[in-house]
């Protein structure tokens, strides 16, 4: 019986420390602080040297549990990638993943060497420990903040912390072996290297693809595509790994191979990961904070301080403005993703690796890694957001309040049935409009449903259903939001959105938040068209600058638009000459004379 007890105990203690790490992110939501510091800090308070005072030191168990979560962290990452964004990013991310973990390691390995006495191979072992970056918590603190960053950074930041993991994590076991073996030959490295990476992307690639195969495929139970989805990731790990691949990279791609693909359940299977994803990380830090030893700790603090500092301060500029130097990055851009890459999950998880295989003084670096992760996650964490304003990075970020219900339709992948409530000062009830790939299909009124054509006109309190395709479905949220969306465009909610020409200005402006004169607001987008182009009439592929979008003329009859669409732009060049400033100034002055004249004739 006492065993059995243990065993409930063991459990309970478990569920505790997890219940406590869940309920801790809401004192860390509050107050902005990065919750993988606040995980770390549960454990550590848990531990035997801790007030918990809980005896830990299965160093095996934490290695296992951290390799499930990070290896559902790096899938759910690729499956919210855009393969558009992968590729748009994937030299500087890719230059960033390698070159830049190299030169991070190799710049911090001189300070370990001095400030730990280490050997030299020791030292670019410390570097390799820490080079890796964590940009979900740069994200997440971001989003505390209600920031978010500008589309071309914050891709850089999220591709180039998916390929990185594996390079930092492949660069450190190979080290571990130097260490254990003695020196292995240059050419043998690259060798092992361009095999991992070979194998792991190509099981990465079948694996995603036999994964969308059995989701479309077979007709699985509902409510087990998600479950089916994250155990096809641990498989995929689990095999590349078993063949000397690269299982982290395998996950990533196997993620971003199912994410850029028409699945079953894709709303259910995000939803469902990312739950998955913020358990495992709670369990696996905790873990990791058990394993910390608070004694030990003091005696790391300041050499384990010179060289957070140096990494910060050095090591991960000079990779950043090296890597990125062939690529049209600004400076303002290049000094915030220096400062924001933040050491996390994988430096912890990569410090345990020396004590899984039995290296000698392997605490050594557990204790390094761990105290400098957490400096990273205190100075840098608790400054992403005053360094996204100083910089001029982060664009304010208020989240779209539509409640949104989603099913999927048997039969097709490309539509899905997507409904929401009519509030009174939705855009939706209000101008009318909606996007051209959005059919309204069902009406909700009085608990009877009814086609569009049997409910006539919307009303406040209906429920209306439209027909979407399942990757524009976000876009849809700003037109039924329960107060006007005031944030700037956003790239993931402009792309192939067309509305009629017969559209006012003021209408778009309300949606996304674009900042228009007030005699503009009642000009219908064919006028405004019209009053742009003055030497020619305006013409299918025309643009109109207007703030971050574009206005598109889609097409054009008669000499009048009649469809526009929206794309993402940069800012109207600021009029440099005085023939610039006569033009701009010109078509203003066109503009509002004749929104006079039409509010004249409106009157009369």
């Amino acid at each position: 019986m006492a065993s059995i007890d243990s065993v409930s105990i063991t459990i309970l203690f478990g569920a505790v420390l997890v219940l406590a790490g869940i309920m801790s992110s809401l004192i860390a939501l509050r107050f902005g602080a990065p919750l993988l510091l606040v995980f770390l800090l549960v454990g550590l308070l848990a531990g035997e040297s801790g007030i918990g005072g809980i005896k830990f030191d299965d160093v095996r168990l934490a290695y296992t549990v951290g390799s499930v979560a990070l290896g559902l962290i790096l899938f759910d990452g690729g499956l919210r990638t855009k393969t558009a964004t992968f590729r748009n990013v994937l030299a500087p991310a890719g230059l960033l993943a390698t070159a830049g973990v190299l030169i991070t390691a190799t710049l911090t390995a001189p300070v370990a060497l001095w400030m730990l006495g280490t050997t030299w191979t020791e030292s670019l072992l410390v570097g390799a420990v820490m080079a890796s970056t964590d940009a979900a918590a740069v994200f997440f603190l971001l989003h505390a903040k209600g920031l978010r960053l500008r589309p071309r950074v914050s891709a850089t930041l999220e591709v180039e912390s998916g390929i990185n993991d594996p390079f930092a994590i492949f660069l450190t076991i190979v080290l571990v072996e130097i260490l254990f073996s003695g020196q292995k030959p240059w050419n043998e490295i690259a060798s092992l290297l361009i095999e991992k990476a070979f194998l792991g992307g190509l099981i990465g690639w079948l694996g995603g693809r036999a994964m969308v195969l059995v989701l479309n495929k077979l007709n699985l139970p509902q409510g087990m595509h998600a479950p089916f989805v994250a155990t096809g990731a641990l498989v995929v790990f689990g095999f590349a790994e078993a063949i000397h691949g690269s299982g982290f990279l395998a996950v990533y791609i196997a993620g971003l191979v199912v994410g850029n693909r028409e699945t079953r359940a894709h709303a259910t299977i995000v939803t469902f990961l990312d739950a998955a994803t913020w358990l495992a990380q709670i369990a696996m830090f905790v873990l990791l904070g058990l394993l910390a030893w608070p004694d030990r700790l003091p005696q790391r603090l300041w050499p384990a301080l010179m060289v957070a500092l140096v990494l910060m301060l050095i090591a991960r500029p000079a990779a950043v403005m090296i890597c990125l130097a062939p690529f049209r990055f600004s400076m303002r851009e290049k000094l915030f993703i220096s400062w924001v890459g933040l050491r996390g999950a994988v430096s912890v998880f990569l410090a345990a690796i020396p004590m899984l295989v039995g290296l000698p003084g392997a605490h050594f670096y557990f204790d390094v890694a761990f105290v400098v992760v957490m400096l990273s996650l205190a100075i840098q964490g608790w400054t992403v957001g005053e360094a996204a304003r100083l910089l001029r990075i982060g664009l304010p970020r208020i989240d779209v309040n539509a409640r949104r219900t989603e099913l999927d339709l048997p039969g097709t992948l490309k539509q899905e049935l997507v409904g929401y409530p009519l509030v009174a000062d939705s855009p939706y009830l209000r101008r009318g409009i909606s996007p051209s790939w959005a059919k309204l299909t069902l009406v909700v009124r009085d608990d009877r449903v009814h086609t569009p054509e049997e409910a006539a006109a919307v009303r406040e309190g209906d429920h209306v259903y439209f027909l979407a395709p399942p990757d524009r479905v976000q876009a849809l949220d700003r037109f039924f939001a329960d107060r006007p969306v005031q944030a700037l465009a956003d790239a993931n909610l402009v792309e192939d959105f067309f509305v009629p020409g017969d559209t006012t200005l003021g209408a778009l402006a309300e949606i996304y938040g674009l900042e228009i004169s007030p005699e503009d607001a009642q000009t219908p987008l064919a006028d405004y068209f019209t009053l742009y182009f003055i030497k020619h009439p305006p013409r299918p592929n025309d643009a109109i600058p207007l703030g971050p979008v574009k206005l598109v003329a889609h097409t054009v009859t008669n000499d009048r638009v009649v469809m526009v669409g929206l794309q993402l732009a940069d800012p109207e060049p600021v009029p440099r000459t005085l023939v610039d400033k006569i033009r701009v100034r010109g078509r203003r002055a066109l503009r509002r004379t004749w929104s006079w004249l039409k509010s004249r004739g409106r009157k009369s």
